[in-house]
């Protein structure tokens, strides 16, 4: 078997930037609390934890004091801040820029739409916790959509700013911008920028591995698609995969890998989402490189 790992898979940036803030703090540290887990990952998780990062809740932090706090990429709402601060936390802010920049803009519409009796919508997953620091930015007025059941949330004679999760899907993005835009249309009889202002805040890093891993799962004969099973990035990776190439299988590490899955003269791509470390996706490789032998001819 020929195996390959896509070079476009792995962690995103902000994952990145997030994970070498944590290991640099331990260094010098004995114990980090997190804020949630640093990244949708268990293998990276349990790794992260026998160095001593600890991950703890917001209910946790509110009992914490006098120590330090990592908030990983996804970023955190106004309030978290305010409990440090009363607590003498000390913050060590990994939040990703693109998330940084997003919640900036969301304040300052949500502060717009207050003086024009608007709405802000956000496309993403209700929990989700970057959706948890940008509705933190709208003191929890915004309106969460990720299906049309959600749109009859939204007052449709009052204006509406629509912004996505940085991490959702583009096309997705864009179907429920059109559906929007005809359910105001079908309101008022008219569209205009007063009533509709879309902004496509998607991560361009994110949205184009979506192209990028079409073409590695055609070039494939197998892909094993590595991701923890908490990732809503990695589901919605996986599904692009399997759209392209029905022989991908969605693996958390290789243990869970069955060589019924292959053939002597496959050739095997394994890939990942923004969560995926590379070194469990090399030690997936790796495994499977060892069955080759044991795959008949």
């Amino acid at each position: 078997m020929e195996v390959s790992i896509d070079k476009n898979s792995g962690y995103c940036f902000g994952v990145e930037f997030a994970i070498k803030m944590a290991e640099d703090e331990m260094e010098h540290e004995d114990k980090l609390y997190c804020l949630g887990d640093i990244v949708h990952n268990d293998m990276e998780v349990a790794r992260l934890k026998a160095k001593g990062l600890a991950v703890i809740d917001r209910e946790d932090l509110k009992d914490l004091h006098d120590c330090k706090v990592l908030i990983r990429a996804h970023g955190e709402p106004p309030e978290t801040y305010q409990v440090a601060l009363q607590n003498n936390i000390e913050l060590i802010d990994a939040s990703c820029p693109v998330v940084l920049k997003l919640q900036h803009r969301v304040k300052t519409a949500f502060d717009k739409m207050q003086r024009e009796d608007g709405q802000i919508v956000i496309y993403g997953k209700k929990g989700h916790a970057e959706v948890i620091g940008l509705t933190g930015q709208t003191q929890e007025k915004a309106i969460v959509v990720m299906n049309d059941e959600d749109l009859d949330q939204i007052d449709f004679q009052k204006p509406v700013t629509l912004f996505s999760q940085t991490t959702k899907s583009t096309k997705g993005f864009y179907a429920l911008k059109e559906k929007i835009e005809a359910r105001i249309k079908a309101k008022k009889g008219k569209l205009d920028e007063v009533d509709f202002n879309a902004n496509d805040s998607i991560c361009r890093q994110v949205s184009n591995r979506e192209p990028q891993l079409q073409v590695f799962a055609k070039e494939q004969d197998v892909i094993i698609f590595v991701s923890g099973k908490k990732s809503s990035n990695g589901k919605a990776l996986y599904q692009v995969c399997l759209q392209e190439n029905p022989r991908s299988y969605f693996v958390e590490n290789e243990t869970e890998i069955s060589n019924e899955w292959f053939e002597k003269s496959d050739k095997v791509g394994i890939c990942g989402a923004t969560s995926t470390p590379m070194w469990l996706m090399e030690k997936v490789a790796k495994y499977i490189k060892e069955q080759d032998e044991l795959i008949p001819a």
